[in-house]
C-alpha cells in the first residue's frame, strides 16, 4: 500500500458489512445524541385557517364536519343546564359548619350518669331505651347526640306533657259526690246500725274459734275434707225445656229456686227434688232468683220472700202464700241480690222494697256489672264487671274502699267469705282469684277450670271450702285456706251456669245449660 505523506490513507475496497455487524454498530452508537426533528408549534391555528379559507377550502369547524362529528358522537350538545359549583360548595360548607355546631352543643350538654335516668329520658323522647350491644356509656352518648339535635327543651316539654297527662288522669279518676235524697241517709244509718252488732258478733266467734286447740281444729278440717271427697250426685232433675240459668237454696235449706231461659221460675222441694210451684210472670230469659235472708225462717209468707230479674229489664217480687208477683220495672238488668240490682248500664242500684223506690244509683264500672254480693255483716257490697275489674263498696258511706284489678277478662262471679276478709272472684280467664280486704290485694290465684268461671261460692257457715262452676261442664271444691282441689263434681252434659250451697253446708246445687239441676251430698 502506498502512503502519501500528509494525507489519510484511502479506504480500500472490501466485502460489504453483514447485518449482524450493522446491528452491533448501532448498539455501540446508541449513546449518540438524537437527530433533530421538525418543531411542533402549540397555539392558534388562525393563520392556517386563513390560508385554507383563501384557497377555498372549508374550515375545521365546517357545518358538514360538525354535523358528522355530532352524528359520530364526538361532539356533545348540552341542554342548557348549568351546574353552579359555587352553590354546591357553599351548601357543603354549611353542612360541615352545622355538624361542627352540633358537636359543640353536644359537648356542652350535661347528661346524667345514672343509667335508669338515661333510659327514662330516651323513653320520654320516643327513642329506644337500648340498642343491641349498647352499654351505658354508648347510651349516654346517644342521648347527648339526640339532645344536640332536638334541643334540651324537648325533654322539658315531654316532662311537662307527662305531668299534665298525669294530672288529667288523676282528675278523671277522682271520686265525685252529689247530694242524695233523705231516704239514702236513713238507709245508710240503718245499715250501720244493722252491721256493727253483726261485726262484733263475728269477731267474738273468731276469737272463740282461735281458742280451740290446734289439734282439734286440724282433726275437724280433716273430717270435713274427707266428707267433701265423698260427695256424690244425690239427685238429678230436668228443670225445664230451656237452659237453667240460676239456682238458690232457701235459708232453711228445704226449698230450691231455679230460674230458666223460658221465663219461668220454679220452686223445688229438697232433697227429693219435687216441683212445689211454678212462678209465672216473666216473658223472657230469667237471669237470677234469690230468697230473702229471713224467708222460710222468720219472715211471714205474705211478705216479699223472693226476687227475680229478667233480660227485659224487669224485676219481680214474690210471696210464698199466693205466689203473686209485683213488678219493679228497671232497664238493662243483669242479676239481682236482696235489695240490690245490677245493670248493663255500668251501674248498680239500691232499692227500698217497702216503698218500692230507688234510693241509690251507683256508677263506677266502664262496662256492664254482671254480679253483686253482700258482706256477711251487711256493711259492704262487692261488684264484678264486664270490664274485668271488681269493686268493694261501703254501703254506709258510699265509697269504693277496694279496687280488684288483676283478671284478664270479664268477672262473672263474686262472693264474700264468712270470715269477713276474703273475697273470691271468678272470671272469663278461667281463673278464680282470692282477695284479702285487710291487705287490699290478691293473695292467691286458682287456675280453676278449662273454660270461663261462671260462679263462686264460699261455704256459708264457716267458709271452710270454696265452690266454683264453669263452662267446662264441671264444678270444683277447693280448701280454705290452702286453695287445693278437693273434689270435682262432674256429671252435667252442658255448661254449669249456676251453683249454691245450703245454709247448713250439707247440700250443693248446680244447674246447667243441659236443662237439669243436680244435688250433691256426702255419703
Amino acid at each position: 500500500m502506498r502512503v502519501v505523506p500528509g494525507r489519510a490513507p484511502l479506504p480500500q475496497p472490501g466485502p460489504a458489512p453483514s447485518p449482524r455487524a450493522t446491528k452491533n454498530k448501532l448498539s455501540e452508537d446508541s449513546d449518540a445524541p438524537p437527530p433533530k426533528r421538525s418543531h411542533i408549534f402549540y397555539g392558534s391555528l388562525e393563520e392556517k385557517e386563513r390560508e385554507r379559507l383563501a384557497k377555498g377550502e372549508s374550515g375545521l369547524l365546517g357545518r358538514d364536519r360538525v354535523k358528522a362529528a355530532i352524528e359520530a358522537g364526538n361532539i356533545n350538545i348540552t341542554s342548557g343546564e348549568v351546574f353552579d359549583l359555587e352553590d354546591h360548595i357553599s351548601e357543603r360548607q354549611a353542612e360541615v359548619l352545622a355538624e361542627f355546631e352540633r358537636r359543640k352543643r353536644a359537648r356542652q350538654i350535661n347528661v346524667s350518669t345514672d343509667d335508669s335516668e338515661v333510659k327514662a329520658c330516651l323513653r320520654a323522647l320516643g327513642e329506644p331505651i337500648t340498642l343491641f350491644g349498647e352499654g351505658p356509656a354508648e347510651r349516654r352518648e346517644r342521648l347527648r347526640n339526640i339532645l344536640s339535635v332536638v334541643g334540651t327543651d324537648a325533654l322539658k316539654k315531654t316532662k311537662k306533657d307527662d305531668e299534665k297527662s298525669k294530672k288529667s288522669k288523676e282528675e278523671y279518676q277522682q271520686t265525685w259526690y252529689h247530694e242524695g235524697p233523705n231516704s239514702l241517709k236513713i238507709a245508710r244509718l240503718w245499715i250501720a246500725n244493722y252491721s256493727l252488732p253483726r261485726a262484733t258478733k263475728r269477731l267474738e266467734e273468731a276469737r272463740l274459734y282461735k281458742e280451740i286447740p290446734e289439734a282439734t281444729r286440724t282433726s275437724q278440717k280433716q273430717e270435713l275434707h274427707k266428707s267433701l271427697r265423698s260427695l256424690n250426685n244425690f239427685c238429678s232433675q230436668i228443670g225445664d225445656d230451656r237452659p237453667i240459668s240460676y239456682c238458690h237454696f232457701s235459708p232453711n235449706s228445704k226449698l230450691l229456686a231455679t230460674a230458666c231461659w223460658s221465663g219461668l221460675c220454679k220452686l223445688w222441694s229438697v232433697p227429693d227434688c219435687n216441683l212445689v210451684h211454678t212462678l209465672r210472670g216473666h216473658n223472657t230469659n230469667v237471669g237470677a232468683i234469690v230468697f230473702h235472708p229471713q224467708a222460710t225462717v222468720s219472715l211471714d209468707k205474705k211478705d216479699i220472700n223472693l226476687a227475680s230479674c229478667a233480660a227485659d229489664g224487669s224485676v219481680k217480687l214474690w210471696n210464698l202464700e199466693s205466689f203473686e208477683g209485683w213488678f219493679l220495672i228497671v232497664f238493662g238488668m243483669a242479676a239481682v241480690n236482696w235489695h240490690q240490682g245490677i245493670y248493663y248500664d255500668h251501674s248498680w242500684r239500691l232499692w227500698d222494697l217497702q216503698a218500692q223506690e230507688e234510693i241509690l244509683h251507683q256508677e263506677g264500672h266502664s262496662k256492664g256489672v254482671y254480679d253483686i254480693a253482700f258482706h256477711v255483716d251487711g256493711s259492704l257490697a262487692g261488684t264484678g264487671g264486664m270490664d274485668a275489674f271488681g269493686r268493694v263498696w261501703d254501703l254506709r258511706t258510699g265509697r269504693c274502699i277496694m279496687f280488684l284489678e288483676g283478671h284478664l277478662k270479664e268477672i262473672y262471679g263474686i262472693n264474700f267469705s264468712p270470715n269477713g276478709y276474703h273475697i273470691a272472684t271468678g272470671s272469663g280467664d278461667n281463673t278464680c282469684k282470692v282477695w284479702d280486704l285487710r291487705q287490699r290485694k290478691c293473695v292467691y290465684t286458682i287456675p280453676a277450670h278449662q273454660n270461663l268461671v261462671t260462679g263462686v261460692k264460699f261455704e256459708p257457715t264457716h267458709g271452710n271450702f270454696l265452690l266454683t262452676g264453669a263452662y267446662d261442664n264441671t264444678a270444683k271444691i277447693w280448701t280454705h285456706p290452702g286453695w287445693s282441689p278437693l273434689k270435682t263434681l262432674a256429671g252435667h252434659e252442658g255448661k254449669v251456669m249456676g251453683l249454691d250451697i245450703s245454709s247448713d253446708g250439707q247440700l250443693i246445687a248446680t244447674c246447667s245449660y243441659d236443662r237439669t239441676f243436680k244435688l250433691w251430698m256426702a255419703e
